[in-house]
């Protein structure tokens, strides 16, 4: 079973219920690229109205985590994954419609297999940026992901 964008949105509306009130949706998945829109709109909003960093880091975290799911589900393996860290940076102020796109794809094939191999645990760094409208940047994430092979 190949994970879709419509597969993920379903998933989001169950699994992360505040993700979906936010508005983020996916666009776009495939092996080397993932692409997670959100609107700025009242209920994501900061005071400056702008849209929340957090909103922005579900956004973001989506559109890496969703390409590392669909590579474990493609493995066959029963592998797990966590974030274990995050760094963000903020470039200009998010409003309007912002596509959050990581491109990392051929980055995570390289540690999947590593660990299938070693039975090790591995962490990779996966990034993503968030554009605005007008193809400015707004904010970038890169989040260290941790998996494991399951025994």
């Amino acid at each position: 079973m190949s994970l879709t964008p419509r597969k993920l949105n379903g998933f989001i509306i169950f699994k992360l219920p505040a993700a979906f009130m936010c508005g983020v949706r996916t666009k776009y998945l495939d092996t080397n690229k993932c692409v997670v829109t959100v609107k700025h709109r009242w209920i994501n909003q900061n005071p400056f109205k702008s849209m929340f960093w957090a909103v922005q880091g579900m956004a973001a975290e989506f559109s890496t985590g969703a390409i590392m799911t669909s590579k474990i589900q493609s493995s066959g393996k029963r592998i797990s994954m966590l974030v274990t860290s995050n760094q963000a940076r903020f470039t200009k102020k998010a409003t309007g419609r912002i596509s959050f796109t990581c491109y990392d794809g051929h980055l995570i094939d390289e540690v999947l297999s590593k660990a299938i191999q070693t039975g090790e645990g591995q962490t990779i760094d996966l990034k993503s940026v968030g554009v605005d409208e007008h193809g400015d940047e707004v904010s970038s994430f890169t989040f260290e992901w941790s998996i494991k092979l399951k025994t």
